[in-house]
């Protein structure tokens, strides 16, 4: 099992992955929707779990939530939104998903709810 890892921003999603990686997990990452569109169209085995920034160039969360959802494939992987954004409120009625996690991220919170997943 592995966990797939979608974010724009280098130093984190390098920082997620060592942190997982850390906990045992397997990770492989993108740095945006398409691309991980694209790799999830490659692998076989798919992930226990996607952890999806918000804000993305390319294909943002949103986006990459809805052609998720609408891939029958795809529909069943839990996802957990990363948002920066202080009205996450707004964010959690505009996608769907299974948790939504504020950044900057609380790795210890971080870590326990990809326990509940994977």
């Amino acid at each position: 099992m592995f966990i797939l890892v979608i974010e724009d921003d280098d130093a984190i999603r390098e920082l997620l992955g060592q942190v997982l990686e850390d906990e045992g997990y397997v990770v492989i990452s993108a740095a945006d929707g398409l691309q991980a569109l694209e790799q999830l169209e490659q692998l076989r085995e798919l992930p226990c779990l996607i952890l999806l920034d918000m804000m993305m160039p390319r294909m943002g969360g949103r986006r990459f939530r809805e052609v998720q959802q609408q891939n029958p494939r795809l529909a069943h992987i839990p996802v957990v939104l990363l948002s920066a954004r202080t009205d996450l409120r707004s964010v959690e009625s505009a996608v769907t998903a299974n948790e939504y996690l504020p950044k900057p991220i609380d790795l210890d919170i971080l870590v326990s709810t990809v326990r509940r997943y994977c």
